[in-house]
């Protein structure tokens, strides 16, 4: 990092952050515009993301989890300002100090991004079709000016051997690999400059589920390596309880529940994580699961409903839910809830949820005694 951008961005942290945090993001907005008219006047806002909290502790993983749509990945590139957030506080540890990555100059946000990267969905867009591997890989680290010639040569390989790629291929082109090849790519161009923190955008949605598997695998293997800590994009619970630590479910641009990994899917508190774990298939042909179906549409977030956004959706619905916006509670145990009702019918759900069977007996054994 250079020294201009400590002297003009870093600041003691402020006293709401922990020491073990490394990103802390408070009240997040990004609302784009709607335009009419030729001189496209501004008629409303699609709230992509309306208000988000999201603590991430160094060395977790933090999984975002929610249907196509609900903001999640508008949520991970605000947070590096690939796009720029409309408010909000992004804070950013960097040792023991932090960066309001919001208020960077571009600049210093150049700088401040060799310690948090993307890894992005799609391999086959997200690499230069022209560019061998080792210019792939190797472009951070001249784009920032880390390293040149031999040394750069000698950086990719390590790279390249890290995430399980064979060097003899450094001057291959993207077509003549694999999805699987393309993202190991692509992840070890994101650890090129040795970040701290890296957004996994459903790095595993475009694989084939044999392939995803050893993508997690790796993915796990370089946090414990490297100590790096992710945020993890997906709308696969199966693939977030695999890899997270702590689960965040978003509807519509908003934060509904968060909780650890383990307590979330035992006990979920809110009525659409309890129909999101309700989906999940059971690998078991003599079962039978009972899926909860949602009625009605996905709240438009250019229009949200009055109240709660998932009111119209919910079965437990009342008239407070449709008049008054819940509020993020903590229910106990870093357990998160935005719902009226949570703490009262909490139990009630969590038993509904069991009754679905759409959780493995094996998963923990506090489930085990509960059945």
């Amino acid at each position: 990092m250079s020294e201009e951008m400590v002297n003009s961005t870093v600041q003691a942290f402020e006293p709401d952050v922990a020491d073990d945090e490394i990103l802390r993001v408070t009240n997040l907005k990004k609302y784009f515009p709607i335009t009419k008219g030729a001189l496209k006047r501004t008629v409303g806002h699609v709230k992509a993301v309306d208000g988000v909290d999201i603590i991430i502790k160094k060395g977790e993983t933090y999984g975002l989890v929610g249907e196509s749509g609900c903001g999640k990945t508008t949520i991970g590139r605000c947070i590096l300002r690939a796009i720029e957030p409309t408010d909000g506080n992004i804070q950013f540890r960097i040792n023991d100090e932090v960066i309001k990555v919001n208020e960077l100059s571009q600049h210093s946000l150049r700088s401040a991004r060799q310690n948090m990267q993307m890894i992005f969905q799609d391999p086959y867009s997200s690499l230069n079709p022209r560019m061998t591997v080792l210019g792939i890989i190797g472009e951070p680290l001249i784009c920032n000016k880390l390293m040149s010639g031999r040394a750069l040569r000698e950086r990719v390989m390590e790279l390249m051997e890290l995430v399980g790629l064979d060097k003899k291929q450094l001057e291959r082109y993207p077509h003549a690999f694999s999805g699987g090849q393309r993202q190991r790519i692509g992840i070890a161009r994101a650890l090129a400059t040795n970040p701290k923190f890296l957004v996994c955008d459903e790095a595993v949605s475009a694989l084939d589920v044999s392939v995803q598997a050893q993508i997690l695998n790796l993915l796990m293997e370089l946090q414990g390596k490297l100590d790096l800590s992710y945020m993890f994009i997906s709308h696969d619970l199966s693939v977030i309880r695999h890899i997270s630590d702590r689960v965040g479910v978003m509807y519509v641009g908003r934060l509904v529940e968060s909780a650890t990994t383990e307590e979330l899917f035992i006990n979920p508190m809110h009525p659409y994580t309890e129909a999101l774990l309700s989906a999940i298939p059971i690998p078991d042909p003599t079962k039978r699961a009972q899926h909860i179906t949602l009625e009605g549409e996905i709240a438009n977030p250019a229009n949200l409903p009055s109240g709660c956004p998932f009111h119209p959706r919910c079965r437990y619905a009342t008239e407070i839910c449709k008049s008054e916006v819940p509020v993020l509670r903590d229910m106990g145990g870093d357990h998160l809830v935005s719902c009226h009702y949570a703490g009262d019918f909490a139990s009630n759900i969590s038993v509904k949820s069991e009754n679905t069977e759409a959780k493995p007996e094996e998963w923990t054994e506090t489930y085990v005694e509960k059945l």
